[in-house]
């Protein structure tokens, strides 16, 4: 199922529950027995939910009116920009993405059009700001076609803290420029793979927001 316009994901319901739940048995503890053995955890569970709540926020976004610009998969901060080979597509111009903890964690799709390819790899968990990251971690991609031919690649990356990547399509899927397609829990990255001819309109260094960051124009 792909992620819905909620407000928060449903992938963060459980881990919503659980924390509210301890931090509510914590808290009445600590009120009925004036314990500050229990309202120190309780404090501690608070601040937890919060981060959680934050974590699997769900904003609306949209994209450019531009149909030709391909726009950031996610939110996060540019770490590369330049000359790479993917195995699905060969040269391409690449743009990676690393998502701290703190950014939103839902991936949305670059462009419009069908996916054509998914792939999987098993891998280590480099720290997702690593080069190596690209080449090692655990990772989830798809290729997807324009209308017009155009083939892209945008891989999920699992990173030091990510160990789950969740990617809700699958080949003969068809995606819409800044669509929901997946998230990754807990800290990661996202790496795009675009013709060479492309050029970037991003840098590194740069904040990136899914879904409205401009990367670069099809032509």
């Amino acid at each position: 199922m792909r992620p819905s316009n909620a407000l928060i994901t449903p992938e963060g319901y459980p881990f919503i529950a659980y924390s509210g739940g301890l931090f509510l048995f914590l808290s009445v503890g600590a009120l009925l027995l004036h314990s500050v053995a229990l309202a120190v955890p309780a404090v501690i569970t608070f601040a937890l939910l919060l981060f959680i709540i934050s974590f699997f926020r769900n904003p609306e976004r949209q994209p450019p009116a531009d149909s030709s610009l391909v726009v950031a998969p996610a939110d996060g901060t540019v770490v590369y920009v330049g000359p790479a080979h993917q195995e699905h597509l060969g040269d391409c111009l690449k743009i990676s993405i690393f998502m701290s903890v703190f950014n939103v964690h839902v991936n949305r799709a670059p462009v419009t059009g069908t996916v054509v390819e998914h792939f999987y790899k098993q891998g280590r968990f480099y720290d997702a700001r690593h080069a190596k990251a690209s080449s090692e971690n655990e990772q989830c991609g798809l290729v997807m076609e324009t209308a017009s031919g155009v083939k892209v690649a945008f891989v999920q990356i699992a990173g030091l803290i990510a160990r789950r990547i969740l990617c809700y399509v699958e080949p003969g899927d068809r995606l819409e420029r800044a669509e929901r397609y997946g998230m990754i829990r807990f800290g990661s990255r996202v790496d795009v793979y675009l013709p060479t001819m492309c050029e970037p309109m991003v840098a590194v260094g740069q904040t990136t927001t899914a879904g409205v960051t401009a990367l670069t124009k099809l032509s």
